[in-house]
């Protein structure tokens, strides 16, 4: 996904070099446009610039003596999975958690709307995969989110009559469930990240089961997204980059819909690039599909052989919406929904993301706060877990149940979480009741804790 414009800062969030500083550098020296690393050659501006190489790698938001600190750090980590393993400054976050970050789906859901009135069950793909795809202008940020605390949540209940949840389930592995509905869909996901460290990148492989059910039809429909390669970690302006298929299933009537994720190549070639076809269950070509997912999709019939029929033109399915200019952490004008006290459900959960004080530190540009706010979080969690341990304890889920299922991935096995009902009928409480009046969100302590006390 999209590389920051040119001087902005970098952000890489892990730092290491597989052979050593010097060597990359003489690397550098080598080639105007890519680096020697563990995982071979890396594109270090994606966008096709010429400026010097070892320029370029100097542009980021480490600073020398931060890159030499992060290097030693992780080079033991090389090859391996890091998704819980190190702890992070504060400087290379966002102010958004991964709960609020799933919640951004929903930003173009009147696509599975439109998925759900249409008659034309090939169409009816191309509504939904397009759906799946649109989160990906969202998704190029390069900043990091925050990890969420176990029993941490984010609602949205304001959104094209979307009700949204999502809560940590799992610490480690870090695991999420999520749940949305309104009139025409439900979604419903489990998310585990398998991640591999390499030096200058991390490959992040999406370890989760997603299902959207349609409801006019009953037609359930599961996605398997591509995975995600963040590049130029600690040297150079960092980007994100998806290759692969997205395979969107039909589980009622076979169809399906293959997208290819283009790979990044030199000089910014393929860049963002999205080509596939809605496939019948008989795996013929129905309707081809191509586009960028950092601008627009179209759509266009062909046939068996998956030519344009004559006759037929291109078709724009979906445009990205227009975004903030110059936004400090590249948020859509969605993503600062998702973030604003001003759009939060009334009676908001205290265990909600908005209100976790190092986001909210961050987000008023006062790192040193952010920092400590975050430490804090994070040696709450721990104690927690030892408190749950010697008194024999499980933690439990409050809004979704853990199966005995278990479903095979292309990146491994995943132990799938069910939503269980729970918080539709808080909300449809907290909704008709005339006792609660409009309160200030911010003033609510932020509670994700299975123990009131850990004294006791």
């Amino acid at each position: 996904m999209g590389s920051p414009e040119k001087g902005q800062s970098s952000g890489g969030f892990f730092a290491a070099m597989t052979s050593g500083l010097s060597a990359f550098s003489n690397a550098m020296h080598r080639s105007v446009s890519g680096v020697r690393a563990q995982d071979g050659m890396e594109v270090i501006n994606p966008e096709g610039g010429k400026e010097d190489a070892e320029e370029e790698a100097q542009r980021g938001r480490w600073k020398d003596e931060e890159r030499d600190s992060y290097w030693k750090l992780m080079q033991n980590y090389i090859g391996s999975d890091i998704t819980s393993m190190v702890t992070l400054p504060v400087l290379i976050f966002e102010p958004m958690t991964m709960l609020q970050k799933m919640a951004e789906l929903m930003e173009y859901s009147y696509l599975l709307d439109q998925a759900d009135k249409c008659d034309d069950p090939y169409m009816r793909m191309v509504y939904a995969s397009s759906w799946a795809l649109s989160v990906y202008y969202a998704y190029q940020r390069t900043w990091k989110p925050f990890n969420p605390i176990l029993g941490e949540t984010c609602e949205m209940a304001n959104h094209d009559g979307i009700t949204f949840l999502s809560e940590q389930v799992c610490h480690h592995p870090p695991m999420s469930a999520g749940h949305a509905e309104n009139e025409h869909f439900t979604y419903d996901v489990t998310s585990k990240l398998r991640t591999k460290f390499l030096g200058n990148s991390l490959d992040v492989y999406p370890v989760g089961r997603t299902r959207v059910t349609l409801k006019r039809d009953g037609v359930v429909l599961d996605l398997v997204p591509p995975p995600t390669k963040v590049n130029n970690l600690i040297f150079g302006r960092t980007w994100v980059d998806s290759s692969g298929e997205m395979i969107m299933t039909n589980l009622t009537t076979g169809d399906k819909v293959v997208l290819c994720f283009q790979p990044c190549s030199w000089f910014g070639a393929n860049r963002y690039e999205v080509d596939g076809y809605v496939y019948n269950a008989n795996e013929e070509p129905m309707i081809l599909m191509t586009g960028k997912w950092s601008e627009s999709m179209s759509y266009q019939p062909c046939d068996l052989e998956g030519e344009p029929l004559p006759g037929t033109e291109l078709k724009e399915v979906w445009h990205v919406a227009d975004v903030p200019p110059d936004d400090k952490f590249q948020f859509t004008h969605f993503a600062h929904k998702i973030n604003s006290f001003d759009t939060a459900p009334k009676k908001l959960l205290a265990s909600d993301s908005r209100l976790r004080p190092d986001r909210l530190a961050l987000e008023k540009g006062d790192l040193s706060k952010a920092g400590a706010a975050k430490s804090s979080l994070e040696e709450r969690q721990r104690a927690e877990k030892r408190n749950r341990e010697a008194k024999g304890d499980d933690f439990v889920p409050k809004w979704f149940d853990q199966t005995e299922e278990t479903v095979a991935t292309p990146w491994g096995d995943l132990e799938v979480y069910r939503y269980n009902g729970k918080y539709t009928e808080h909300r449809n409480t907290v909704d008709s009741s005339d006792a609660i009046v409009n309160e200030d969100a911010q003033s609510i302590e932020f509670n994700p804790w299975q123990y009131a006390d850990l004294s006791e």
